[in-house]
């Protein structure tokens, strides 16, 4: 601990990550579990991005959403378990300040450019089923690569911005973050300094940076369904609701956790509900998004399978 520390520095050097269990024999379990989870998100999310890129057919402005939201998960979870593997491997569970706040920034960065990305997404769908005679003109590569580096541009804004936020705080006592990452609402609660300003942050960009992407997904949702609704084909119908609702489905999963933990003023102690919430947004969302988007698509499986048999 620094004690000649400044006003705006930190006193501590380094959290103690409490993480998810604390017998060594569930730790155990827990790294094979961890360690399996992040090389079936890793390989699931690869496998799609080279079918993506090796078969001309998937060039489509939602197949090229798709291959960017796989390497948002592969980053994500990147980000998360292999510094956790490495705590339960060797039994460490310190991570000096500037990791803390360097995995925070990242954690916030990908996170946030999945945010507007799944927005990109529905509008790419509202395009596709309600506007079909003009989407190839309002869906070209120059608008989808513009959409993916706006959505790079807000959420490095809004990741810096926090992190920034964050630094200016001083933590002199305790240590202990009571979750297995570093993220906001754990680290304010550990924090000497008053956090208000933080939180009323947290809270207002969440409703502008997450408030409007939602809004603009059921807008969008709304007009998808009265279109689909007048599709007389039950096929055609089918095909539609299957696509919208594997889009809708990782939509909900993603704003449903992220709005419990980061949507709470002044929110009360970290707990185990925290932890939960937190597998699912960095764990089980980027493991699941290749079984729910693509994995079950026949285009995507007939390319992989040509890959696997050498034809």
């Amino acid at each position: 601990m620094d004690q000649t520390a400044g006003t705006n520095r930190t006193a501590l050097t380094e959290f103690i990550l409490l993480g998810l269990v604390e017998s060594e024999k569930l730790q155990s379990l827990v790294f094979v579990l961890f360690l399996f989870a992040y090389m079936v998100t890793v390989g699931g999310n690869l496998s799609i991005l080279t079918a993506i890129l090796v078969e001309p057919k998937l060039h489509t402005p939602m197949y090229f959403f798709l291959g960017n939201l796989s390497v948002l998960d592969v980053g994500c979870i990147t980000v998360i378990v292999p510094p956790m593997l490495g705590h339960l491997l060797f039994h460490k569970r310190t991570i000096s300040y500037d990791a803390c706040l360097s995995q925070l920034f990242f954690f916030h960065l990908l996170g946030g450019t999945d945010c507007f990305l799944l927005t990109a997404m529905a509008y790419d769908r509202f395009l596709a089923i309600c506007r079909p005679l003009t989407y190839s003109t309002h869906m070209s590569q120059e608008v989808q690569r513009i959409l993916v580096a706006m959505s790079w541009a807000c959420a490095f804004t809004n990741a810096m911005t926090h992190t920034t936020a964050l630094s200016t705080l001083n933590f002199c006592g305790p240590s202990e973050v009571n979750h297995f990452y570093c993220d906001l609402p754990q680290l304010f609660q550990i924090s000497c300094s008053s956090t208000q300003l933080n939180e009323l942050v947290l809270f207002v960009t969440g409703l502008i940076l997450a408030g409007t992407p939602v809004v603009l997904i059921i807008i969008s949702y709304i007009h998808v369904v009265a279109a689909v609704l007048q599709i007389h084909s039950v096929e055609g119908r089918k095909k539609a609701f299957s696509t919208c609702g594997s889009h809708l489905t990782v939509v909900c999963l993603f704003y449903g956790t992220g709005i419990f933990n980061y949507m709470r003023l002044g929110s009360e102690k970290a707990s185990d509900k925290d932890k939960g919430v937190g597998l699912v947004n960095t764990v089980i969302n980027p493991m699941l998004n290749p079984l729910i988007y693509s994995l079950r698509n026949s285009d995507v499986q007939g390319v992989l399978w040509r890959i696997l048999v050498g034809r």
